[in-house]
């Protein structure tokens, strides 16, 4: 009986059973916990067996299972204990809580159930590798939006997809409101719609490429212009710095000319200069001696000193 153990474990807490009842679908838990975990059911009115998912409507009346309630007695009495739990890794902001820890702070949840739409910690986890019927059940990372994959008229998992509304559907959908429509298994419509994708990928990708290849081309016309307009720049440099070269050169042969053309010009006036001082100074000189003579009593003098021409 040690080795079948988890068979009189608590489910929930995973713990030997406490005041066992058993529900309508044969799954039996301590009576605290199945309370505890249909409490939280209230609001919607509909109550779920925490393993198998089973509904009922409404809150059924739980009684406690005298037989099972015995058995787990006797293996307390022989000291069998529970396997104790893995350490606990509580829920933080933006994780996943796990749906069957009980009390104000939950377990992390690692997977969660399409099945069950339940999300389980690594503790409550381990009926799903250990049950034989809950083996074959599909799990996927743990996820918050596990709502959204049920139907929200009858509350089935969305397993269908309605081709002619465009929308994710269960089967019971399939019977009512979308009779007659055109209707694909979820998968089948991924596989069409991953096609889809693939295709629109490449075409994407396609683009994407020749967009990279005309922006190398522009880049290196830009690079081309920037290397043509730099050498425009240095032929324009070297153009002027050579004409102001050439103009320089010119100034200075001009002011050199000037200065030889004032230096003989002012040469010569200076000359000119010369020479009339001399006569000017002759001129005067013969001035004065005029002067002289005018003013002479001696007639004779006079006569004979005066030459008119």
């Amino acid at each position: 009986m040690a080795e079948n153990q988890e068979l009189f474990c608590c489910s929930i807490c995973l713990d030997l059973l406490k005041d066992p009842v058993t529900t309508a679908c044969g799954h039996s838990y301590c009576v605290g916990c199945i309370k505890e975990s249909w409490d939280q059911d209230d609001l919607k009115g509909v109550y779920r067996c925490p393993q198998c998912r089973q509904t009922f409507t409404p809150r059924p009346v739980l009684k406690r299972n005298i037989v099972l309630a015995e058995v787990v007695e006797n293996l307390k009495k022989t000291g069998l204990q529970a396997a104790p739990p893995p350490a606990l890794c509580y829920a933080g902001p933006g994780d996943v809580a796990c749906d069957f820890c009980t009390g104000t702070r939950k377990q992390k949840a690692l997977m969660s159930c399409l099945v069950c739409l339940a999300s389980y910690c690594e503790t409550h986890l381990q009926l799903h590798y250990e049950s034989r019927a809950l083996k074959k059940h599909k799990l996927v990372k743990a996820t918050a939006q596990l709502q959204e994959k049920i139907c929200s008229h009858h509350d089935k998992l969305l397993e269908v997809f309605c081709r002619t509304d465009q929308q994710c559907i269960c089967y019971q959908c399939v019977m009512d409101e979308h009779k007659g429509h055109d209707t694909v298994s979820a998968s089948a419509e991924r596989t069409e719609k991953q096609r889809q994708l693939g295709m629109s990928q490449q075409k994407v990708q396609q683009r994407f490429q020749e967009r990279e290849k005309e922006l190398k081309e522009l880049q290196q016309a830009v690079e081309s212009l920037k290397r043509s307009a730099q050498a425009a720049v240095e032929d324009n440099d070297q153009i002027f710095t050579e004409l102001i070269r050439s103009i320089e050169r010119r100034r200075s042969e001009v002011k050199k000319l000037i200065r030889a053309q004032q230096k003989a010009q002012v040469s010569q006036a200076e000359g000119l200069l010369e020479q009339l001082k001399q006569e000017i100074a002759e001129l005067r000189k013969r001035s004065t001696e005029l002067e002289q003579l005018s003013h002479t009593e001696d007639h004779i003098h006079f006569l004979q000193v005066t030459k008119l021409p």
